[in-house]
């Protein structure tokens, strides 16, 4: 029987109700007795030397609680920050440099938003008044913002270490192959590619609020966070204490998308006043806040070159990229320019691909991911090296894709470059997306439109990523005497629906209601470990801890069922939430077992009390979400404005555990993507280092005015990695949104002689584009 609440079933989000009523408990929302707000003394300058700290005028201030500079700090004898966990390999030997850094600025300040001193006072206002009156002596330097130029030779340099301002280099695959590949080429397609920086802006803007008990020396630490034991271990490091002093809390949390994965030192600030005074502190960042000290993503310029032969056959590829970490390496500096370029390769049969990555040292915010995590970028390299080539032969792009896809033949497909793909049918996929985008009508709406002065062009794009790398991931299930279940998990919940999949899974495998079922937020208390929220990993891994769980709770009340019916266990078949012999009317319910489990005397001898289970299941082995995006799209050459017409993705995400939330996933993810194509960028001045994006007046954010709607199709195609053959979502949207709408914009201005253009593509950039190119035709 298909339970109408199980899995592959299109639930509608079992949160929403709670969450649209106002009943969302978010970070801001706690207020402890005798809370008081921390705030943040910031640096006006991108890079300086910083002398003397003077706060006595500050501190006289009447509400004043506590002010925090470096010098107290090394004072107390904490540690520093997180910093990257491994140095990224290379042909060279060249070793990763990754300074420390103290929550608070020592020395010097390497990016507007460095953190300077901490504030706390009876009132917020109190705070912003005392910092004002703190005296910082700044020796201004030169800056440098634009990671092209970081590396020059000519740059300022932040750290004495980093003469070079090189942090890391990173090299992969076979560079005498890609030479070889090269050498035999009848063509050779050559790209340069600046990927812009972005900023997260999640709803909730980055918050926390800590509790310091001196009684029990135990520290009670609540944020919106992505992994709260992965937080623990790290702000215990930074304390030099015990694991077991820290509870961090994360309840409902507006949205992640990477930037909360990390400790900030916003964090361990309030941690370190909270056991300075004995009372709970709260810092909450303000949006213009949050864009000078959120960690940023993206930003990197890359040089890609594309070898084929006389057919259009792909012989070889060569990519050397850029890549700022910003001002210090944080935890995640070099992830995403390593850990994601495996997506180099598409899905594509090229034999050779060999990519150099420099990683350099930029006046601005830290790097960290965001929604991919490298594989937007990779993806963007890929499509628009293909487009490119499809343009410079002559070969249509949906026949040039087709002739270099790997069939579904092939699979498991080891790629040129570092992945083994472990299954797609990359071909069929695209079709089904092409047909969804009436793509062979296409040319009679380009022609309407032009009748209509309107430029209509058609961008696609086929990307693949990988999804749930190796680790671990934990959940418990927990009947109580009264047959209700909790489930306990540790990924924290940003929006993705994490309630209402793991109900879907307790209802489909033990048969229960899911009115019956309750899902509890992460808390480092109440469960002995787990993983977290990044690389779409939560589908994948949470839902097979969770059948292990089951599983479990299953075997154990088989045996509690068949003494209460005494029968054997091997006579006792389990079907829809009932222990049954088959042939009879002899059954027991799931939740009657549960409520026998909790009565010692009624349970066979030497059968433990209760029916509890923990699942922890182990991946070793990463899976391949993959997906063909086609957008359409018109510009107005008189303004340069695009008007979004249909955008249609297919995409193989595996066994869909809910394709409604599987549909918001993608639905998100090209609303980010397509944000970074046509408005969002961070933009400094070159000579200050001041941001010049600081507001949204400035940092253009999409609205639903600005899209279209959305069609999602799916192939799904089940991966053997995990028990339900769930491939990750999360992601997927944002990956191929980069590539499908920069190629659509440049297949609309191809006519004038248009080969490439660089994101943001804002109405200005795209008039001025169309001016310059119709004065030159």
């Amino acid at each position: 029987m298909v339970h109408k609440f199980g899995i592959s079933q299109p639930v509608p989000r079992v949160e929403d109700p709670r969450l649209l009523r106002g009943g969302g408990r978010y970070v801001d929302d706690v207020t402890l007795p005798g809370t008081v707000p921390g705030y943040v003394l910031r640096s006006p300058h991108a890079h300086a030397r910083l002398g003397a700290i003077d706060t006595s005028r500050a501190a006289a201030l009447p509400g004043v609680l506590l002010i925090l500079t470096a010098a107290d700090y090394a004072a107390d004898g904490y540690g520093p920050m997180p910093r990257p966990p491994a140095s990224p390999r290379n042909a060279r030997n060249a070793k990763a440099v990754f300074p420390p850094r103290t929550p608070l600025a020592q020395g010097k300040v390497r990016f507007v938003g460095d953190a300077v001193a901490f504030i706390v006072a009876e009132t917020l206002a109190i705070a912003k008044d005392a910092a004002e009156l703190i005296e910082v002596a700044y020796e201004p330097l030169p800056s440098v913002t634009a990671t092209a130029d970081a590396a020059s030779g000519a740059a300022p340099v932040l750290f004495d270490e980093a003469p070079d301002n090189i942090c890391f280099i990173h090299d992969l695959g076979d560079a005498a192959a890609v030479d070889a590949g090269f050498a035999k080429a009848a063509h050779v397609v050559r790209q340069r590619f600046p990927i812009s920086r972005v900023s997260a802006n999640t709803m909730e803007n980055r918050a926390c609020i800590c509790h310091y008990d001196p009684r029990a020396d135990f520290f009670t630490f609540q944020a919106g966070l992505q992994n709260v034991f992965n937080i623990r271990q790290d702000i215990a490091e930074v304390f030099k204490q015990p694991e077991s002093k820290f509870r961090i809390v994360a309840e409902d949390v507006g949205g992640g998308f990477g930037m909360k994965g990390q400790l900030y030192p916003e964090y361990v600030l309030t941690a370190w006043a909270s056991r300075r005074l004995g009372r709970p502190v709260k810092w909450v960042a303000e949006r213009s806040e949050g864009l000078i000290s959120d960690h940023h993503a993206r930003d990197n310029v890359t040089e890609a070159s594309l070898a084929l032969d006389r057919d259009g056959r792909f012989l070889a590829m060569h990519v050397d990229t850029l890549v700022s970490v910003g001002g210090y390496a944080g935890p995640m500096a070099s992830g995403p320019g390593t850990n994601n370029i495996g997506s180099l390769a598409g899905v594509y049969t090229t034999p050779a691909v060999c990519v150099h990555v420099t990683g350099v040292f930029t006046n601005n915010n830290p790097m960290g991911p965001y929604r991919g995590a490298g594989r937007p970028e990779a993806a963007y390299v890929i499509e628009r090296l293909v487009d490119l080539a499809s343009r410079e032969l002559g070969i249509d792009p949906v026949e040039i894709r087709r002739r270099n896809m790997i069939p579904a033949s092939a699979m498991p497909f080891k790629t040129g470059l570092s992945f083994t793909y472990d299954t797609g049918e990359f071909e069929k996929t695209m079709g089904m997306a092409l047909e969804m985008a009436d793509y062979r009508g296409f040319e009679a709406r380009r022609a309407a439109a032009r009748q209509r002065g309107r430029l209509r062009g058609i961008g696609l794009a086929y990307v693949i990523e990988r999804a749930a790398p190796p680790g671990m991931e934990t959940v418990d299930i927990r009947f109580s005497p009264s047959g209700t279940v909790t489930v306990v998990t540790a990924p924290v919940d940003g929006g993705q629906g994490h309630a209402t999949m793991f109900t879907q899974i307790v209802c489909d495998r033990l048969g229960v209601q899911p009115e019956m079922v309750r899902f509890t937020r992460s808390d480092s208390e109440k469960l002995a470990f787990g993983g977290g929220v990044a690389g779409s990993r939560v589908s994948a891994m949470g839902s097979a801890a969770a059948l292990l769980a089951v599983d479990k709770i299953v075997a154990k009340g088989r045996k509690i069922a068949a003494h209460a019916l005494e029968a054997a266990e091997a006579d006792l078949v389990f079907r829809d939430g009932e222990f049954l012999i088959d042939g009879t009317d002899r059954r027991i319910a799931i939740t009657e077992v549960a409520k026998l489990a909790f009565m010692p005397e009624r349970l066979p001898r030497g059968l433990e009390a209760g029916l509890y289970e923990t699942g922890t299941h182990r991946s070793d082995i990463m899976n391949f979400p993959n997906g063909c995006h086609v957008c359409e799209l018109e510009i107005d050459p008189e303004t340069g404005v695009v008007a979004l017409c249909s955008y249609a993705v297919v995409d193989d995400v595996g066994t869909m555990i809910n394709p409604l939330l599987v549909k918001g996933q993608i639905h998100g993810g090209v609303a980010q993507g397509l944000g970074q194509v046509f408005m969002e960028e961070i933009v400094y001045d070159a000579e200050s280092g001041q941001m010049l994006t600081g507001s949204f007046m400035d940092y253009a954010m999409p609205r639903a005015g600005d899209l279209c709607n959305f069609e999602v199709g799916s192939n799904p195609v089940p991966t053997p990695t995990n028990p339900l053959g769930v491939k990750g979502v999360g992601e997927a949207g944002a990956v191929g949104a980069l590539p499908a709408g920069v190629n659509a914009v440049v297949d609309a201005l191809a006519h004038l002689g248009i080969r490439h253009l660089d994101m943001p593509l804002t109405g200005e950039r795209l008039w001025r584009a169309i001016t310059s190119a119709s004065k030159n035709s």
